[in-house]
C-alpha cells in the first residue's frame, strides 16, 4: 500500500464518488469542548464510504475478468457499495450476508442489483468458505471488505478529501476519529493524511467488547474478538484487524478509543437534531468518541468520520428516544 495507489483510486473515482462535506454545529462544539467537524460519509452513494472501495476495486480489474462478475461478503455497507459499483459497471454481483443483518441493508443490497446469499453468522457458518465456493463455481472475483489493497486505496480517498478540506479551512492540526472494523478505512485515511497532512493524527474508534484494534495497538500483535456479532454497531464488527491493515495502523495511528452502545445511540440522536443527518450505530461511534471522550483527545480540533447511515427505523427510533 502506498499513496500512489490512493491517488490512482481517486482518479478512477472522479465523477463517481461524492465529495462529502465537513459539517459543524456550535452546540456540538460545546459538548465536545473543542471544534468538532463531522465528515458526512453517510451522504456518500449507498449511504456509506464503502462505495469508494467497491468502485476502486472493480474499476481496476482487467475487463475480461471483471465481465464475469464479482462476489463479496458483508453485513451490509460493503455489500451495498460493491453491488452498486457492479451494477454501474454492468456486471453481476453476489453478496454473502448474515441472516441477522439489518433488514434495510439486505433489502437495499438486492435493490442495487445483487444476488444475496444469506448465512447463519450466529450459528457459526463461515462466510469466507461460502464466498470462496461460489467464487470458484461461477468464476467471480472476490472483493474483500477491508483487507484488500485496492479497497483500502478507495477508502483512502476519503482521507485525501479531509486533507483538502482542512487546508481550505486553514486548520493544520487535529485528531481524526475513524470508525474501525477490519481497518480498511482507518488504514487508507492514515496513509492519505501521512502524505498530504502529516499533523493530522488518526485514532481508531470501536464499540465496547469489540475493541480488537485498540487491544492490538497496545499489544503490538493482532488480537481477536470472541465473536463477530452481539452489538448494535454491526457495521464495524470483525474478528480482528487485517493482515494488510494492521501494520499501517500500528505505524500511523494513535491509541484506539472505545465507546458504549448508549453513547452511539446518543450520538445518532444529536447528529439528527443538530446536523440534520441520519447515522447508524457503527457510523456514529467516532462522533460518540468526540462528544463523550474528550479527555482522551488532544488539541482544539477533532474530525469524526460519520461512516454510514443505513439504519432500520426501529433502531433510529431507539436512538431518538435518548433525547427524552
Amino acid at each position: 500500500m502506498n499513496i500512489d495507489m490512493i491517488r490512482a483510486a481517486a482518479a478512477r473515482l472522479s465523477g463517481r464518488a461524492r465529495r462529502t462535506p465537513l459539517l459543524s454545529s456550535p452546540f456540538l462544539d460545546g459538548l465536545a469542548g473543542r471544534r468538532l467537524l463531522l465528515k458526512a460519509e453517510c451522504l456518500q452513494h449507498t449511504g456509506s464510504f464503502k462505495f469508494r472501495g467497491g468502485w476502486s476495486a472493480i474499476s481496476a480489474l482487467d475487463p475480461d475478468i471483471r465481465s464475469k462478475g464479482v462476489i463479496a461478503y458483508s453485513s451490509g455497507n460493503h455489500a451495498q457499495g460493491v453491488a452498486h459499483a457492479a451494477t454501474l459497471h454492468g456486471i453481476p454481483s453476489v453478496i454473502v450476508m448474515p441472516a441477522d443483518a439489518p433488514q434495510l441493508k439486505i433489502a437495499n443490497t438486492r435493490a442495487l442489483g445483487a444476488e444475496v446469499v444469506l448465512y447463519d453468522r450466529a450459528g457459526g457458518e463461515d462466510r469466507g468458505a461460502i464466498g470462496q465456493a461460489i467464487s470458484q463455481e461461477r468464476g467471480l472475483t472476490l472483493i474483500k471488505p477491508y483487507d484488500e489493497p485496492l479497497v483500502i486505496a478507495g477508502q483512502g480517498t476519503c482521507g485525501l478529501e479531509i486533507a483538502e478540506q482542512m487546508a481550505e479551512a486553514g486548520i493544520e492540526n487535529a485528531e481524526v476519529l475513524v470508525n474501525c472494523g477490519g481497518g480498511g478505512l482507518t488504514a487508507g485515511v492514515a496513509l492519505a493524511l501521512e502524505a498530504e497532512a502529516p499533523p493530522l493524527r488518526v485514532r481508531p474508534v470501536e464499540p465496547e467488547r469489540f475493541d480488537d484494534t485498540a487491544r492490538s495497538l497496545i499489544s503490538g500483535q493482532i488480537e481477536r474478538n470472541e465473536s463477530e456479532s452481539g452489538s448494535i454497531c454491526d457495521a464495524i464488527l470483525t474478528n480482528g484487524p487485517g493482515e494488510n491493515t494492521f501494520p499501517i495502523l500500528q505505524r500511523l495511528c494513535g491509541p484506539g478509543l472505545v465507546v458504549t452502545e448508549d453513547e452511539c445511540l446518543r450520538a445518532m440522536a444529536l447528529a439528527f437534531l443538530r446536523l440534520k443527518i441520519v447515522l447508524e450505530p457503527g457510523g456514529a461511534a467516532s462522533l460518540a468518541a468526540a462528544l463523550f471522550h474528550g479527555g482522551d483527545l488532544q488539541g482544539d480540533t477533532v474530525v469524526a468520520i460519520a461512516t454510514g447511515g443505513n439504519v432500520d427505523p426501529s433502531m433510529f427510533t431507539r436512538a431518538l428516544e435518548t433525547l427524552d
